[in-house]
């Protein structure tokens, strides 16, 4: 409803220059009292329509601008208007028409032909022609007009057909002519490169990639996290264990993205006691439960699950949650009989019902909910932005 309300005004701030403009050319040129009496119609057909548009009926406000475009042809703010407002309803094929038909005139301006081009060329990737959509903005860009957003529009259709290459490319233009940093996008490409390389084995290739990705965003989260998994590929334990290790440094809401990788190198190279001082140093700062779930298992291993059991007993009484409460239980499941079993077992079943089809993840920007981490939001395509959520049902 926010974002109908936001377009709403944003139209309305488009058409009530319009109304005002053609009321005062009209009335200008207007010699007699029938012109007048159109004058007037025409303005109160403007208000009209915004008044439909305010009051969420944009059906309504769609016929009284189609009649207005109709009227006065030349009016090119109300075609723009009407296409934009077609888009948003979904009629993608109506908004492609007006927006076609608008580029056709003669009579344009360069300006206007080229804000009509753009706007073509957002009902072309709404509709899924891509090829079309690419074509448009690469003109556009060629003709150095509205570059940045032609740009934009060109690095998220190559992010959707993951041409990292491309991506990369006008990333770095977009960047140049507009002095906006995409240093934090340019390092993802980079390891989106990295990972399809590390998948192929091709490790040489995928180390180059995190050096550029580093190049381009020195503190990246997610580079130095490619950067672990391929060295614990490699077979390089200690440069694994550094690399997940300056993960928590840099973002602590990401250990448990490379705690069970981190865990396995601590174990192999047979530093527990570095484990256990790494995960009491990631409780102090973070609010999640996963490092409480690792150490109460290390605990379990090392010093006995009596004290596995008090210090996880006592850590949900301060940071509660299902999760914890799950591995509880199942840490007092395979020592209990009889009535006390099948009670814990009841409370498993609970526990596991009530984290079924919960998110553990969120996008910070658009709220989009997620039960697996993208580094790339599903819904709004913003890179970084889905987090763990915390809380008794979360992390």
């Amino acid at each position: 409803m926010m974002a109908l309300s936001q377009w709403l005004v944003t139209i309305a701030a488009i058409l009530l220059p319009i109304a005002a403009a053609s009321g005062w050319y009209l009335g200008r040129r207007a010699s007699d009292r029938s012109r007048r009496v159109r004058v007037s119609e025409l303005s109160s057909s403007y208000f009209r329509g915004l008044n439909y548009l305010l009051n969420e009926q944009p059906d309504k406000a769609i016929e009284v601008f189609l009649q207005l475009a109709e009227f006065n042809r030349d009016t090119v703010e109300t075609h723009l208007a009407l296409g934009n407002l077609f888009r948003r309803r979904g009629e993608v094929d109506r908004a492609i028409r007006v927006h076609q038909h608008l580029i056709a005139r003669p009579n344009l301006s360069v300006e206007e032909k080229t804000v009509a081009m753009l706007e073509l060329g957002e009902d072309y990737m709404r509709a899924g022609l891509l090829d079309r959509a690419e074509t448009l903005f690469s003109d556009l860009v060629a003709m150095h007009a509205q570059v940045p957003s032609a740009l934009k529009h060109l690095i998220g259709i190559y992010q959707h057909e993951k041409d990292w290459n491309e991506a990369i490319a006008h990333a770095r233009r977009l960047e140049k002519i507009s002095d906006e940093s995409q240093g934090a996008v340019i390092a993802q490409f980079y390891c989106e490169l990295a990972e399809q390389s590390r998948s192929a084995k091709n490790f040489t290739e995928a180390h180059s990639y995190l050096e550029q990705a580093f190049e381009s965003q020195p503190e990246s989260v997610r580079a130095h996290i490619v950067l672990g998994h391929l060295e614990l590929q490699q077979g390089d334990l200690k440069a694994a264990a550094i690399a997940f290790e300056r993960v928590a440094t840099l973002d602590v809401d990401y250990v448990p993205e490379i705690l069970p990788q981190l865990l396995d190198c601590y174990a192999r190279m047979g530093q527990m006691q570095r484990a256990e001082k790494f995960l009491l140093d990631i409780m102090d700062r973070s609010r999640g439960v996963a490092p409480v779930i690792a150490l109460a298992k290390l605990f379990a291993s090392t010093r006995g699950e009596p004290i596995a059991i008090e210090f996880l007993t006592r850590q949900l009484r301060q940071r509660p949650s299902v999760r914890g409460l799950m591995t509880l239980i199942v840490t007092d499941l395979h020592k209990s009989k009889g009535e006390a079993r099948e009670n814990l077992l009841v409370l498993q079943d609970l526990a596991r019902r009530l984290l079924e089809g919960q998110s553990a993840y969120r996008c910070t920007r658009c709220g989009f909910g997620a039960k697996s981490h993208h580094w790339q939001c599903p819904s709004c395509k913003t890179w970084g932005s889905v987090r763990p959520i915390h809380g008794v049902p979360g992390e």
